[in-house]
């Protein structure tokens, strides 16, 4: 079951013409104090900002990780999304970004974020540029994700880690900034019903966490 989620707010005309300023106006690299304290209920998820934070919160090991989210500078912008191997045991063959677990060895969350850009698809760091962080995103499993917004010049070349992506592919920035794209579905969780971003693209079912974290891109970057 999905539905469309309501507007709060208008973007540009096709969601993308003046993103870099406004994600560089709206974005800093303060790091959220609930990335690390177990204390703090991330303020964003999965599900929004409903009970399932707060439960996690409480009855889950706190593990902190690291998102890129690469806006390709095109003459259309683009994000790049990597779709996962289809071997791994948890989240085969779903769309996420570059990303994972933040190591003690990283400098910071945006470090641990190039860091996994680079071992997973090869995204060059001398082709990224850092914007800054979104809001600490919690999932059903206990995560906590610290997304860094970057922009990516174009003319790179990617070598994929099959051991941990299938492929990469990109979805133009106005789709993924329209809010009549955002649906969204729901599903059992803890007894009761949760609800999840989704935002079918062509073949691509994106949804979940990954859908979650362009919501609240879209709400940072135009509605804040």
């Amino acid at each position: 079951m999905n539905v469309p989620v309501g507007k709060t707010g208008a973007a540009t005309d096709d969601g993308s013409g003046d993103f870099f300023d406004r994600a560089r106006a709206r974005l800093r690299f303060d790091i959220p104090a609930g990335l690390t304290d177990a204390g703090i209920a991330p303020s964003t998820g999965d599900q929004g900002r409903d009970f399932m934070l707060q439960e996690i919160a409480r009855d889950e090991p706190m593990r902190a990780a690291a998102v890129l989210i690469p806006v390709v500078a095109r003459e259309e912008p683009t994000v790049l999304l990597t779709r996962r191997a289809a071997h791994l045991s948890d989240h085969a063959n779903e769309i996420a970004f570059p990303g994972g677990k933040i190591d003690t060895a990283d400098a910071s969350p945006v470090d641990a974020a190039l860091r996994e850009a680079w071992e997973e698809v090869g995204l060059p760091q001398d082709f990224v540029e850092p914007i800054g962080y979104l809001d600490v995103y919690g999932t059903s499993v206990g995560f906590r994700i610290l997304p860094t917004v970057a922009r990516v010049r174009p003319g790179f070349d990617l070598r994929l880690n099959a051991d941990e992506v299938e492929e990469t592919f990109e979805v133009p920035l106005s789709f993924l900034m329209n809010p009549d794209n955002h649906k969204q579905g729901w599903k059992l969780f803890h007894g009761r019903m949760r609800s999840f971003y989704e935002m079918p693209f062509e073949e691509r079912y994106i949804w979940g966490a990954t859908a979650g974290i362009l919501r609240v891109l879209y709400e940072r970057v135009y509605l804040k």
